[in-house]
C-alpha cells in the first residue's frame, strides 16, 4: 500500500496570517492535534501543533522559558521568543517539516515516523498539500492489510519461514533449522535467548498454512 491508498484527503488548514487563538479554537473544534499552514495557492508553509502551542506566554513565562532557552544565543532566543509571543500562526508554526509523497510507501512513512518521533505527516505533491497522514491512519492499514499469501502446502511454508528468518528478524546468522509436517513447524538451532526464540515463533506464526510451532532448540537437528 502506498500513501494515497491510507491518507486523509479533506485536511482542515490554516492561514499563517491567521490568528493562534484560531488554530486553537480550530484544533478543539475538529478534535486534530495539528493543522499544516498553508498559503493562498495551496502550498505548505508549515504546521501548527499542540506542541507549538504548550510553550505560549498565554500559560505564562515560567512555563514557557527553559534553562536550555536561556543559555542560547540572542539570535536563538529572540527567534524562541517571537514563537511563543506572536499573535499570527506564520510565526508560532514549526516551518522545518518532514513531507512526504504520495506514491511513498507505508513502511517509510512509518520509519519517518519512528525516527523523529511525530504523529503525522503531511503528504504534497509538487509542494502543494493534498493530505495528511497520521499514525490513525496507519492502524488502519493494518486492519485492511491482507493476509499473507504463501503458497499451500509443507514445501512453500517452509521455504517462506526460511526466508523470512533471515530478513531483520535478530536471528541473522544463528543457522536456525526448519522442518515443516502437515502444516506443523518444528525449529531448531542454537537460539538461546527467549527474545531470539519467540522472535523465530512469530516468524512462523505469521505464514498462512502454519497449524502450530514446535521449538526443538535445546535439540540437535535430526539427521537425514
Amino acid at each position: 500500500m502506498r500513501v494515497k491508498d491510507v491518507m486523509t484527503i479533506k485536511v482542515v488548514r490554516i492561514s499563517p496570517d491567521h490568528s493562534v487563538r484560531q488554530a486553537a479554537k480550530m484544533m478543539l473544534d475538529n478534535q486534530v492535534s495539528g493543522i499544516p499552514v498553508v498559503d493562498d495557492d495551496g502550498r505548505l508553509l508549515g504546521i501548527i501543533s499542540e506542541g507549538d502551542l504548550i510553550r505560549r506566554t498565554e500559560l505564562g513565562s515560567e512555563a514557557t522559558v527553559s534553562l536550555a532557552e536561556k543559555a542560547m544565543p540572542a539570535e536563538e532566543r529572540a527567534s524562541a521568543y517571537v514563537k511563543r509571543s506572536s499573535w499570527r500562526v506564520g510565526d508560532a508554526m514549526t516551518s522545518n517539516l518532514v513531507t512526504i509523497d504520495e506514491d511513498a510507501s507505508l513502511t517509510r512513512v512509518a520509519q519517518l515516523m519512528q525516527e523523529r518521533g511525530i504523529k503525522r505527516i503531511p503528504v504534497t505533491r509538487a509542494g502543494e498539500l493534498v493530505g495528511i497522514v497520521s499514525r490513525a491512519d496507519l492502524l488502519q492499514a493494518i486492519l485492511v492489510a491482507k493476509p499473507d499469501q504463501t503458497a499451500a502446502g509443507d514445501e512453500a511454508i517452509q521455504l517462506s519461514i526460511a526466508v523470512r528468518l533471515a530478513e531483520n528478524t535478530g536471528l541473522e546468522g544463528l543457522d536456525v533449522k526448519v522442518t515443516v509436517a502437515d502444516g506443523m513447524v518444528h525449529l531448531w538451532g542454537n537460539v538461546e535467548t527467549p527474545e531470539c526464540r519467540r522472535a523465530a515463533r512469530i516468524v512462523a506464526e505469521s505464514v498462512r498454512g502454519v497449524r502450530g510451532v514446535v521449538e526443538h532448540f535445546s535439540q540437535p537437528f535430526p539427521s537425514g
